[in-house]
């Protein structure tokens, strides 16, 4: 008498998954860092294809380290890491590209650290994160060249609102959908992403003034490069009117505040006073006849 074969049992597909190799390579650009133990670091790292990662730097604080000089912020990093349980091992690492220019201005290096944070905190662990990765990346080649710090802030910030796919609104009214003409009058509301024209009443919370000028600026940044920004000349007060409307917007799409501003804010503040002092010394000494 024949019998039936068995029906074999459905396999999750799963289940024939390659497992991942316990050595990997990548680039990596240091975003913080915390001490651990009395030898150790923790780093947080933003990578192009594995998105950010927490790591450990074992032994990175001894002297003799052989990855100490090279796991530093404000370089690309070529690494080799093992995968552990908790976090991944650091088992060779070398320095790709350095940013040395910016660290020598200490207005730069603020500004490198606030778009450090910005990036650690709009990244999931181990998320698509290439598009953000490209972004800090140009930005610190900016500032290495000695672009404005200001104006590469506002560029970053502008990319990356992008990037999350929450791009502000700055051509058409947010709540009508009406292209925003040049005679009416405008509010910046970033709760509901971007610029409200003058036929809406906006909501009681988080809502401000924009001029035409600052409208403008901030059409520049979206359809313009860079470099084109970069030679515009602006008076200051568009300048910070602009910076106030998108450190705003990137607040209410982080959900917080960066606790980097507060540095960043006292390195300008303090350079600007140098530089009044500056000009009032020149002005004593000129002169009078």
């Amino acid at each position: 008498m024949l019998r039936a074969a068995p029906i074999p049992a459905l396999v999750p597909a799963y289940a024939y998954a390659m497992p991942l190799p316990r050595i990997y390579h990548t680039e990596a650009i240091v975003l913080s860092r915390f001490e651990l133990g009395e030898a150790d670091r923790v780093l947080t790292l933003l990578t192009p294809h594995d998105g950010k990662l927490k790591v450990i730097a074992k032994g990175v604080r001894r002297p003799r380290s052989r990855i100490g000089g090279a796991v530093e912020p404000f370089a690309e990093l070529h690494l080799v890491l093992a995968r552990a349980r908790t976090f991944d091992v650091i088992t060779s690492a070398s320095v790709g590209h350095a940013w040395l220019a910016l660290r020598e201005r200490l207005e730069s290096t603020a500004t490198a650290w606030y778009l450090a944070e910005l990036s650690e905190r709009a990244v999931e662990e181990r998320a698509f994160a290439y598009p953000v990765y490209a972004l800090l990346r140009r930005a610190y080649q900016l500032l290495d060249d000695g672009m404005a710090p200001g104006r590469v802030a506002r560029w970053f910030e502008f990319g990356l609102a992008d990037a999350l796919g929450m791009r502000p609104e700055v051509e058409r009214c947010v709540e009508c959908d009406r292209v925003l003409e040049q005679d009416e009058q405008f509010r910046w509301v970033p709760m509901l992403g971007g610029t409200l024209c003058s036929r809406h009443l906006p909501p009681p919370s988080e809502q401000t003034p924009l001029s035409l000028a600052a409208l403008k600026l901030l059409r520049a940044y979206r359809r313009l490069d860079i470099e084109a920004i970069a030679g515009l000349r602006l008076p200051r007060e568009v300048e910070t009117e602009v910076e106030s409307a998108l450190r705003s917007f990137i607040r209410n799409v982080l959900e917080r505040e960066a606790r980097s501003l507060p540095f960043l804010d006292e390195v300008r503040d303090h350079r600007a006073r140098v530089g009044v002092m500056a000009r009032s010394a020149d002005a004593e000494v000129l002169p009078t006849g």
